[in-house]
């Protein structure tokens, strides 16, 4: 399957024989590639085909995707739109604090907050997709302490998250989703 979220997955270190594999396979990327900021425009990647693919094989495959979410704990998040009322998923890396999920609107270090940040701090109830499991949940934003302790918390597990926070002036906010019933 060569779409073309499998062609901006690969990174140039892996091809095959050298990493010791004699099949073709999805490789990961990392993250920094999507928001560095070091390409032109026309290599810029169409974020919504990209996200578009990631969802269509996260649902085909019970969660498991290629590419630069390769074995990342991954959900995906239906937000109902601030503006429009219109219903958008995005998938999103997490992390769990006890019974309850974490995700960081880092937008890669950029100066503004993620749409799905900004929808769900409109409209709090919210749709979460992991393997296996679909169900409501209502969001909120974790403050002071709590806030550092599981940003530093994702940051440890996914060193990219620290690289965001020097990119950007913002505080970038945490996001605690808890289920409702």
């Amino acid at each position: 399957m060569a779409d073309s979220t499998e062609r901006v997955a690969r990174e140039p270190e892996c091809l095959g024989e050298e990493c010791g594999s004699t099949k073709p396979h999805a490789t990961r990327m990392p993250f920094e590639f999507f928001y560095a900021g070091t390409h032109t425009m026309a290599e810029t990647p169409d974020f919504n085909a990209f996200n578009r693919s990631i969802i269509a094989e996260f649902r085909e495959n019970d969660g498991a995707v290629n590419g630069p979410f390769a074995g990342a704990p991954l959900l995906l998040l239906t937000t109902t739109g601030a503006k429009t009322g219109i219903e958008r998923t995005t998938p999103l890396v997490h992390t769990r604090d006890g019974d309850h999920i974490v995700i960081i609107a880092s937008k890669g270090g950029a100066p503004s907050h993620p749409d799905w940040y900004r929808n769900l701090s409109a409209n709090p109830l919210v749709t979460v997709e992991l393997p296996g499991e679909t169900f409501h949940a209502k969001a909120r934003v974790a403050d002071g302490a709590e806030r550092d302790r599981l940003y530093r918390a994702q940051a440890d597990l996914m060193p990219n998250f620290d690289a965001y926070a020097a990119k950007t002036d913002r505080q970038i906010p945490v996001v605690v989703l808890e289920r409702v019933a």
